[in-house]
């Protein structure tokens, strides 16, 4: 193993036969570092991908997407050809973004937002949680928005991927998955708003909202009075 990078929500693991192993977990999808011998977390039947070396195994547990690509084909992958500027790359050009986010005016911004083709890496918390951030109605359609509004989205979208990574963390210390947006440490004041339905907001105490929203029909998460 060469190296391992994300792309948007893909997972790349580079080899040196110039083999890439491309990855996505989807919904349910994870991968777990063990020393060799080491009891794993999940059931064995659960195991898709095992990568193992004779200091490390990496096992992927129920990854519903994995393929081989030769690294010289990379650039013709249909897939990773549709992913839009990624929001953790050091090149990552926030006023593109805000052009692509323009260039759909009648969707709704937060179906814009989880739009992988527009720009790669907002998951449906994120997209919550920085429509909250920003105080932006999440059915608003993209178009009313002007690019003050736009920027703002894309830069704090960023702004939580980059203090979210796990690479913040020390060396081999076991990743919780917790998602902080609001910089507390307490793990049930971690998020604004996503997952808090019902329960009172924690600038204005109204309580939160919760919708099905766009084609794949996801939750999204809302304070009526502050995203009016």
């Amino acid at each position: 193993v060469e190296r391992v990078e994300s792309a948007g929500k893909h997972l790349l693991m580079r080899f040196s036969d110039g083999l890439v192993l491309r990855t996505h977990m989807r919904m349910n999808g994870s991968w777990h570092i063990y020393r060799p011998g080491e009891r794993w977390r999940r059931p064995r039947r659960d195991m898709r991908v095992l990568i193992a070396t004779s200091e490390f195994e990496a096992v992927g547990f129920n990854i519903p997407v994995a393929e081989f690509i030769r690294e010289r084909d990379l650039p013709r992958n249909p897939t990773l050809r549709r992913i839009g500027p990624d929001l953790l790359s050091d090149s990552f050009d926030a006023a593109a973004a805000v052009l692509r986010l323009r260039a759909r005016p009648d969707g709704e911004i937060a179906d814009a937002l989880l739009d992988q083709r527009v720009m790669a890496g907002i998951g449906n918390v994120y997209k919550s949680e920085t429509l909250f951030a920003c105080r932006v109605n999440p059915f608003a359609d993209t178009g009313t928005l002007d690019d003050a509004e736009l920027l703002r989205l894309v830069e704090t979208a960023r702004r939580f991927l980059q203090i979210n990574v796990s690479s913040r963390l020390p060396a081999m210390t076991t990743y919780t998955g917790l998602r902080t947006t609001t910089g507390r440490d307490d793990p049930k004041a971690r998020l604004w708003v996503y997952g808090r339905a019902r329960q009172p907001c924690r600038r204005c105490g109204t309580a939160i909202r919760v919708r099905k929203q766009g084609p794949d029909a996801r939750l999204t998460y809302w304070c009526p009075r502050c995203q009016s």
